[in-house]
Formats: structure tokens, sequence, C-alpha cells
């Protein structure tokens, strides 16, 4: 598992992985603009109040509060557009790590669409419950490291599989070694909560996996 992690991490500083995260932040800061300039229309056009200072004022707390709010979905929205290109990643990882193994198959785009958006909308709402758990002294850090593991574990570990096997082939390979899965998806949970190198986490999870898939499927964890 370490000497995954180790590859995966080098992994994500090569020219592809590069590429694909420029690529990435790029599309999510145009729709975090995007966003923002569409919150602030919103409010231009339905909040009208007697006095024009009070509406200044009003119009700069709610953009403040806009961009605080946005800040947190910067990771997510990441994920979301990186994981459009994780089968590029997955390629580049299995032709540069395994080059005498069976190449993987890419998803179709339609279930890549579906399994992207899915997979953004179980990060958020995970975040989201483990944000409340924050109020609970002690618990908040260990709920955030073991609900994400388990969600990134089983989802790239989903990605890694479904390129070389059916869905039912994964599902009972992901069974028979849920531990590791798990644990590996601790890494990647580990990974998430480092602030800046978060935004980094589709890429080095995608690599992660498919060096711990390739693994399993040897006989070595």
């Amino acid at each position: 598992m370490i000497d995954a992690a180790i590859k995966a991490f080098n992994d994500i500083w090569s020219t592809p992985f590069r590429n694909v995260f420029w690529k990435s932040l790029s599309l999510t800061f145009l729709i975090l603009v995007a966003i923002w300039i569409g919150l602030q229309a919103v409010l231009g056009f339905f909040l009208v109040l007697p006095f024009p200072w009070l509406e200044t004022v009003i119009a700069i707390l709610t953009g403040v509060g806009a961009f605080i709010g946005l800040a947190f979905l910067v990771a997510p929205i990441t994920a979301l557009v990186a994981s459009l290109f994780l089968d590029d990643i997955a390629d580049v990882v299995e032709q540069s790590g395994y080059p005498v193994d069976p190449p993987g198959k890419p998803l179709p785009i339609g279930e890549a669409v579906v399994n992207s958006i899915r997979f953004t909308v179980l990060v958020i709402a995970v975040n989201v419950l483990a944000l409340l758990l924050l109020l609970v002294p002690g618990v908040n850090l260990i709920a955030f490291l073991v609900a994400n593991g388990y969600l990134l574990g089983r989802e790239f570990f989903e990605l890694a599989a479904l390129r070389h096997m059916s869905r039912e082939e994964a599902a009972e390979l992901r069974s028979a070694k849920g531990l590791q899965v798990f644990l590996a998806g601790l890494v990647i949970s580990g990974f998430l909560a480092v602030p800046l190198l978060n935004l980094l986490t589709p890429l080095f999870a995608t690599a992660f996996m498919v060096h711990v898939f390739k693994k399993m499927r040897s006989g070595e964890i």
C-alpha cells in the first residue's frame, strides 16, 4: 500500500498529470466565476431597498459570503471536472507502470459523466456532514477521514476495476478486499485533508488506486 502511494505521488508530477490538473483548475475557476457573477446578478435584480447605501453594504457582504462559500466548492468542482479526464490518467499509469498487462477499457462517455456527477454529489454530501460534525470535539477529524475513506475508496476502486472487469466482478473483488479498499480510501482521505494539495486528489487517487488494483490482481495485497 505504501509503495502504491509513493508511486502515485510521483506520478502526479508527470507532464500528462500536470496538463489535466491545469485544464481542470482553469475550468473550475471559470465555473466559479460564472456562479459568482450569476449570484450577484440575481441579488441585484431582486434586492431593492429604500437606501442606496444599504443596498451597497448588503451587496458587498453577500459578495464576500458567496466568495467564501464558493471557496468550499473548489475541491468538489475540481473533482467533477477532473473526473472527465481520469480514464486518460489511468491509461498513462497502466502504460507506463504495467506495459505488459492487457490495457484497460475506458467507460462509455455517458456512464463516465453519470459516475462523475454521482461522485461529486456524494463528495459534497459527505463533506457537508463532516462540517456539521465540527461542533463535536474530537469527532470531526475522525468522521472526515472515515466517511471520505469509505466513499473515496469505493469510488476510485470502481474507476480502476471497471476498466478491466464487469461491475459484478468489481463488486465481488471489492467485497473480498474490503479492508484493503477502505485503507486505500483512508490514504486518499488523508491526502484530501491537506489544503491546496487536495486539488490534486482526483489525480493522486486515480493513480494510487490503479496501483492498488494491480497489486490486488497480482496477489501482493
